[in-house]
């Protein structure tokens, strides 16, 4: 296939979004199609910087087109369509509503890729205009929990075999050369010292007040806060330096190349996810996510300690994760000293959860979705 990805993502940026993007665009290569990503932005990129800054190798076309701000980017869309046709691409990949539908009414065929409910006043229209479009198309959700929701509150009707289900995934490559944590340590340089740490953004809801108290509980322990932009690290430092707390360190932005080392400089990895959690775009996507990071956790052969959300069982299970109650301080607390004590309970779940991640790499999700729709193949 040829293949157009159409994306509103800043093209290198910190954002799950564009790594996710930049993920599926290099598992589609690596299945043997050829890609262009099209986004919006005037300033091109080095294929080696983009290659760090997500730890990606497989290079891929990415144009960068101009656009109006006033427009909401509806003029990025439509060149991007201009240059789909122009290049004769055969296939629109998207997780844009106005991208999609559009490439339906021009009849090229449509992979739309939904992460959370349809927003604005537009959004639940442009949907339902997808759905009653006659060309070929596939809606890929990332959770089940988000078909029931899409279903039920926005009473939108999929055809059958019209959906797929795809979990987000892991570049299971990265995480082949595994060392032991004390090794990744010393690689860092960081202190070998029993090592809690969390990597991804510092949005509301993930959890960050919670690693303080938790880090307070255990000073004895080095607790590693990989990401953040800038300004809110920045913020964070400042309270932790008022608060008096001195065992958290806070990296920082890690390029994406590097983030598996600081994983596995871990002996326990967190996911302190809230009731309410804000995405990098906004809105609360706490009841419909499939966190990118608890993949990478899971085959860096590390325990992971998370809030029990139900959506996140959709992966996980008492045999590959450890649950607390949700915003439950002392649970969390009482979870994290068992897993302190008892190595062979961390050996056990983060053994289970290596295997059981085998079956989400990047590779394979992309493989599945482009090969489960007739006409596609």
């Amino acid at each position: 296939m040829r293949i157009a990805y159409i994306a509103a993502s800043v093209i290198p940026s910190w954002t799950a979004n564009s790594v996710q993007v930049m993920k599926v665009c290099q598992a589609l290569l690596q299945n043997g199609h050829e890609v262009h990503l099209f986004v919006p932005g005037q300033t091109t990129t080095s294929w080696d910087a983009l290659r760090s800054h997500y730890g990606i190798e497989n290079e891929f076309s990415v144009h960068w087109l101009k656009f109006n701000p006033l427009l909401k980017k509806l003029d990025f869309v439509l060149t991007a369509l201009k240059r789909t046709k122009k290049l004769r691409l055969n296939l629109v990949y998207t997780r844009l509503l106005w991208a999609a539908v559009l490439a339906s009414w021009k009849g090229l065929p449509v992979i739309l890729e939904v992460h959370d409910r349809p927003v604005g006043r537009m959004g639940p229209w442009l949907f339902k205009q997808l759905l009653k479009s006659q060309g070929t198309k596939r809606i890929v959700l990332i959770t089940h929990a988000l078909k029931v929701i899409l279903e039920q509150e926005y009473q939108l009707q999929f055809r059958p075999g019209e959906t797929i289900i795809a979990p987000d995934g892991v570049d299971l490559e990265r995480y082949t050369r595994k060392v032991d944590a004390s090794s990744a340590r010393a690689q860092l340089g960081l202190e070998d010292r029993f090592t809690a740490v969390y990597s991804g953004g510092f949005y509301e809801g993930r959890g960050l007040e919670s690693l303080m108290e938790l880090a307070i509980r255990f000073p004895e322990v080095r607790f590693l806060w990989v990401g953040g932009k800038k300004d809110v690290v920045e913020i964070w430092k400042k309270k932790l330096e008022n608060a008096g707390v001195r065992n958290i360190l806070l990296t920082g932005f890690v390029p994406n190349e590097q983030l598996p080392r600081y994983q596995m400089a871990a002996d326990i990895l967190l996911m302190p996810y809230g009731k309410v959690i804000a995405g990098s775009s906004g809105g609360n996507i706490a009841d419909v996510s499939s966190p990118m990071k608890m993949f990478e956790y899971m085959a860096t052969g590390r325990v992971i300690l998370t809030s029990d959300k139900l959506v996140l069982r959709e992966v996980l299970n008492e045999t590959n994760a450890a649950f607390y109650k949700s915003e439950d301080i002392q649970n969390m607390e009482d979870l994290f000293e068992t897993l302190l004590q008892d190595a062979g309970l961390r050996n056990k779940l983060a053994n289970q959860a290596l295997i059981d991640v085998q079956k989400y790499s990047w590779r394979a999700r992309m493989q599945r979705i482009i090969s489960s729709v007739d006409g596609f193949k």
